[in-house]
């Protein structure tokens, strides 16, 4: 009894109007002011009502009570999330589409694993992180300071600040240096029509 009298205060307080919000956003387009009204209906059902968050369309948040968000996330379309061993994610933290967290191992229990239950353990992305296309963040890893996270990678150890980190499983590759660029919006690129070579 007290676990369905949890599960219905969860979802009234969190699951469900993150969900409804999703919902009626969905018609949204994907761009930039759109994205910010999103995020910034969902933060209000989050915990610690980040400011600044950004949300593309279809992704799934789970144990929403249990996901710290810091100011200035932007997560992109498909990300999934289960945060049931608890997931901190730092400022300025970027997470590019079908990217997947899970902070829970599953169990085996007679030869199965259906219903072995979990093995839950934290997440942590740290400030200034990006999480490229398709990667995945196993449950128990702290991924530091500044990564670069590349596509299809999947992180099954800590990493340190600053560093790039790639494969499966994933590995330093180098350390991270800053390039900052002048162009921060597609309306400060000058367009020019591709012109097709002569035959």
């Amino acid at each position: 009894m007290n676990k369905l009298l949890s599960e219905i205060k969860y979802q009234f307080r969190y699951g469900l109007p993150v969900w409804f919000v999703m919902l009626l956003s969905a018609w949204f387009p994907d761009v930039g002011p759109f994205m910010r009204i999103r995020g910034a209906l969902v933060s209000i059902f989050l915990p610690g009502c980040p400011v600044g968050l950004s949300l593309a369309k279809d992704i799934t948040l789970l144990s929403i009570n249990r996901i710290n968000i810091g100011k200035n996330v932007f997560i992109a379309k498909g990300v999934w999330i289960n945060g049931i061993g608890g997931i901190t994610i730092d400022d300025e933290v970027v997470i590019a589409p079908y990217v997947v967290m899970s902070s829970n191992n599953h169990g085996f229990k007679d030869g199965s694993v259906r219903f072995g239950g979990g093995h839950p353990s934290p997440i942590s992305i740290g400030r200034g992180t990006w999480l490229a296309a398709h990667a995945v963040v196993a449950a128990g890893v702290c991924i530091g300071k500044g990564n670069l996270i590349a596509a299809n990678s999947v992180v099954t150890k800590d990493t340190e600040n600053n560093v790039v980190i790639a494969g499966v499983p994933a590995v330093k590759i180098k350390d991270r240096i800053d390039n900052p660029s002048r162009i921060t919006s597609k309306h400060e690129l000058e367009l020019t029509p591709i012109k097709k070579e002569a035959e």
